[in-house]
């Protein structure tokens, strides 16, 4: 029989393609350098070739070091699951789970449902990583992440969703705005003004020009943001209009600016807060249960 890697190399290569640096990684994973080296060594031997391209200044990982490096986090984070999986059957969400949130969604839901879950499960361990959807889908494929949080549409082969709620969208202006005279806003009307938008790279964009079935700003003339409440100062100070999530603004994103909201008239598709994990996890069950607590407190 073939010898195979054991899980104590696939943790060491992992850490080292992490720190790419022997004794960093070594600290990383509570073993001295030459443990580490040797472990190293002995998963290059078991799979007769190269890794890791060893130089005095740098550790460079090789073409196939890189394919493995990716296999070797599906197999750890799939390791994980077995143990996970078994503690959730004797105890439901009593473990440690790394949930991704886009930063859309993260302020306006989790400082409201993290105080609950934790009440109601006080063993459970949320470890919170906040970034853009497509790193988010990256980390959960690689075994980074455990579920994460995000909006719809977006395209995720391989994940499961689990629909948490519709979020629609809402035209925000200064109060003495025109559009803030009607009780709704035409997508005709957005788009006569300057549409403020965040930049490319942030799902809420996308979703937004989508619900109002509007294009894009010209790029010379286009004024972008990197996060939501650098949006809604820029059209407090009467750069132009833009359009929110309902839910960022009934969780107080507006507060303390003299901006007022209208919904959009006619069809207009909202976004879909929903939570998504891997598809094949043993621990499914745990994350529909996550799913339906999350969505009871968006609620």
């Amino acid at each position: 029989m073939e010898r195979l890697p054991t899980l104590r190399q696939l943790q060491h290569f992992i850490a080292l393609t992490d720190h790419l640096h022997f004794s960093k990684a070594a600290a990383a994973v509570n073993v001295t350098q030459s443990t580490l080296s040797a472990s190293i060594k002995e998963l290059e031997e078991t799979l007769g070739a190269a890794l890791v391209d060893r130089t005095r200044r740098s550790v460079v990982l090789t073409p196939l070091g890189h394919e493995i490096a990716g296999r070797a986090r599906q197999l750890l984070a799939e390791a994980e699951d077995l143990t996970l999986a078994a503690k959730a059957v004797r105890a439901p969400l009593s473990g440690a789970i790394r949930l991704g949130v886009i930063p859309t969604i993260g302020p306006f839901v989790l400082p409201y449902a993290l105080p609950q879950m934790r009440r109601k499960y006080p063993s459970l361990q949320l470890y919170l990583v906040e970034d853009l959807t497509e790193r988010l889908v990256s980390g959960l494929r690689d075994g980074a992440l455990d579920a994460a949080v995000i909006a719809m549409p977006y395209d995720v082969p391989g994940l499961e969703v689990f629909r948490l709620a519709a979020d629609p969208f809402v035209v925000a202006a200064p109060r003495a705005h025109r559009l803030m005279e009607a009780q709704a806003v035409s997508a005709e009307d957005v788009q006569k003004e300057r549409l403020l938008l965040l930049r490319d790279g942030h799902c809420l964009r996308g979703h937004a020009l989508s619900a109002c079935g509007v294009h894009a700003p010209r790029h010379d003339d286009a004024f972008e943001a990197t996060s939501l409440m650098t949006l809604v100062q820029m059209v407090d100070n009467g750069l132009g209009v833009t359009l929110l999530p309902d839910l960022a603004v009934r969780r107080g994103l507006l507060k303390g600016t003299g901006l007022a909201t209208r919904p959009l008239s006619g069809e207009s598709p909202p976004r879909e807060l929903a939570l998504v994990w891997r598809k094949g996890t043993l621990r499914r069950r745990e994350f529909e249960l996550l799913g339906k607590e999350l969505k009871s407190l968006i609620r």
